[in-house]
């Protein structure tokens, strides 16, 4: 048996990771790639908050999505203080890397248009953390990551509970009813994609092979409906899915994936895609992603560039 199947062989039985001493190369290069994108994911969620933090209706509000940003920003810091012990140059990956470079959520690439979206963002968006997270907190092999995500489990749900709020809230406003079916209509398939593309289209994965993860992305996302749309149904949220009985799985009324109109945020339900184009699409950036980064960066370069002018 080689040195890869061995590993394997102990960690399907148990084993924990502890440190690079008891990793593979591929071990290593898979579980780089998660917090990567774990950390760029927790990071690129501030910013668009942040486009409609100063909406909130009451302080009360204000201090729950500061509180939230500061869980996010706590989060990444989590996934690049892990990186940095497994050898990788931090302060490059945060400060050098080209927008188009990062790996956060095409979700993350688009301002928000008002509270009510933010509410939405963080009932689907950190639902989908919460469950991916979650995942890894309950299989995930790596000792160190496994321990740390005892904070972010219990955080996640908190702010997916704080979107929920909001929504809820919104639903009994004859006045704000429409803007939460708004957002929704654009936010409910953008959450179905952080899950990745569909088993059928991947032939092998080191993350389960490994135990980086536990579940599928289709077991995940289902995973994920099995909860959001109950909740939208039971406050009187339109969503474009439903459970059938038959298959005893959740199913989509509309083409998944689908081609989307990033100007207007809208769905082209018209236009079924090709998960090759969505990863496209994702590799393109949407059309707020320079700036995101760029205000991530900002700090850092400047203070590179007046190191420069003293010298």
């Amino acid at each position: 048996m080689d040195q890869a199947a061995l590993l394997k062989e102990k960690i399907q039985n148990g084993f924990i990771v502890e440190g690079v001493g008891d990793m593979n190369e591929e071990y290593l290069k898979a579980l780089k790639q998660t917090l990567v994108i774990v950390g760029d994911t927790e990071l690129l969620s501030v910013p668009p908050l942040l486009t409609v933090y100063d909406q909130a209706p009451t302080l009360n509000n204000k201090i729950t999505a500061l509180a939230i940003m500061q869980d996010e920003i706590g989060h990444a810091h989590i996934a690049f203080r892990l990186l940095k012990d497994l050898g990788e140059d931090t302060d490059e990956l945060l400060y050098n890397r080209a927008p188009n470079e990062w790996k956060n959520p095409y979700a993350f690439d688009f301002e928000l248009s008002n509270w009510i979206e933010l509410g939405v963002f963080n009932a689907f968006f950190d639902r989908a953390g919460y469950t991916l997270l979650g995942d890894a907190f309950e299989h995930t092999s790596y000792g160190p990551w496994k321990r740390a995500l005892v904070k972010v489990d219990k955080e996640e749900l908190f702010h997916l509970r704080n979107g929920e709020i909001i929504m809820r809230t919104a639903m009994n406003d004859p006045n704000l009813q429409e803007e939460v079916q708004k957002a929704v209509d654009w936010m409910f398939l953008m959450a179905l994609e952080f899950f990745g593309v569909e088993d059928r289209l991947k032939s092998r994965s080191a993350q389960l092979e490994y135990r980086l993860k536990g579940r599928t992305n289709d077991e995940l996302r289902q995973k994920w409906l099995s909860t959001a749309v109950p909740f939208c149904e039971s406050i009187g949220v339109k969503v474009p899915a439903h459970y059938d009985e038959e298959q005893g799985k959740y199913v989509l009324d509309v083409p998944f994936p689908c081609k989307f109109d990033p100007i207007n945020k809208k769905w082209l339900f018209d236009q079924p895609d090709t998960w090759e184009n969505v990863i496209k699409r994702f590799k393109q950036r949407g059309p707020q992603n320079e700036r995101f980064v760029g205000r991530i960066q900002k700090g850092a370069k400047e203070l590179e560039q007046l190191r420069k002018e003293v010298v």
